[in-house]
């Protein structure tokens, strides 16, 4: 039921969407680096839109219909279409895999805000402090390229185009998708995310750089990223809640930048290292303050429902032995 406390995440869930999540920025870059990225967003909804359909026909689990259809399609065109096609164009135009994740980290700082607006979740001095972190850790990352930019540059205003919409469908789907199946909703989302990726491929040049790294970077990118990652991450809205779930944006960027440092080479800034610091620190603060919340929250007293007897043994089959 909406507004009832939701239960903490527990360690595990935590490591496992933040491992998963963080190595989709250096498989990202790689992508872009050897295909042009509407075709690689082409690939990645298209695969795993069926990956993610067909587990939720093995499992028989049940589809979303009518107007809770309608609310995913919205949390796909948010989470998916407009998150990744603005980061992966960010790729594209030289943005180092690194700051893409330092930048998305502001997630925590977007849905706090977006959660108090529309969920009336209270933000205590704590999460406002946090937010002043996370604001500043952005900053810090990007400074190298406002400084070059005099000013915001494609890059940037790209990557925070993409931050609002993941925040945004985060906060909606906590708000309308409550009980939706993961898989089913994952499958959904990027079949919804699919056709503006689709528009934008036949609307832009195509172009394969290197074919051998397309397919391993791309195959990559579905298994780990796409399906793996993106389920985890919308179970554990689905049962944590967006605030929640969104902190690990802070930790992620710290985790992505050692995977860049090893796959790609890239080693971060003094600023990216200021970003990283100051987002982890936000992260714990808002950890905080969250389990503070939850702990001076009273737990429902549960509601005992007496059967109807009569209306239950008349719908009863019965059965024969």
């Amino acid at each position: 039921m909406f507004g009832m406390p939701l239960p903490r995440m527990p360690l595990r869930t935590a490591s496992s969407v933040t491992l998963s999540y963080a190595i989709g920025y250096p498989i990202g870059a790689l992508a872009v680096a050897a295909m042009t990225p509407m075709a690689v967003l082409v690939l990645r909804f298209s695969l795993a839109a069926i990956i993610l359909a067909l587990l939720a026909l093995v499992a028989r689990t049940a589809w979303p219909r009518g107007a809770q259809l309608g609310h995913v399609v919205v949390t796909g065109l948010l989470i998916q279409a407009v998150q990744f096609c603005c980061l992966y164009e960010a790729l594209l135009l030289g943005a180092p895999a690194v700051l893409c994740a330092v930048v998305i980290a502001m997630n925590p700082v977007a849905t706090a805000i977006l959660a108090a607006l529309f969920l009336r979740e209270p933000l205590g001095t704590q999460r406002v402090i946090a937010l002043v972190l996370g604001v500043v850790a952005v900053f810090a990352a990007c400074a190298n390229r406002l400084v070059s930019a005099h000013g915001v540059d494609p890059v940037i205003a790209l990557l925070v185009i993409g931050l609002l919409g993941l925040s945004a469908g985060g906060v909606y789907q906590q708000r309308y998708c409550a009980g939706v199946d993961f898989r089913a909703m994952g499958a959904v989302q990027n079949a919804v995310a699919l056709v503006p990726a689709a528009a934008l491929a036949a609307l832009t040049p195509f172009a394969v750089h290197d074919a051998a790294n397309a397919y391993v970077a791309v195959a990559g990118m579905v298994l780990l990223n796409a399906t793996l990652a993106v389920s985890l991450y919308l179970r554990a809205i689905s049962n944590h809640g967006a605030a929640a779930v969104a902190m690990l944006f802070a930790v992620i960027p710290a985790v992505a930048a050692v995977l860049c440092w090893l796959m790609l080479g890239q080693r971060p800034d003094i600023g990216v290292a200021i970003g990283l610091v100051a987002g982890g620190l936000a992260c714990w603060l808002n950890s905080r303050a969250s389990a503070r919340r939850r702990a001076a929250q009273p737990s429902p007293e549960p509601v005992v429902v007496q059967p109807d007897l009569a209306a239950c043994s008349a719908a009863a089959p019965v059965r024969q032995n």
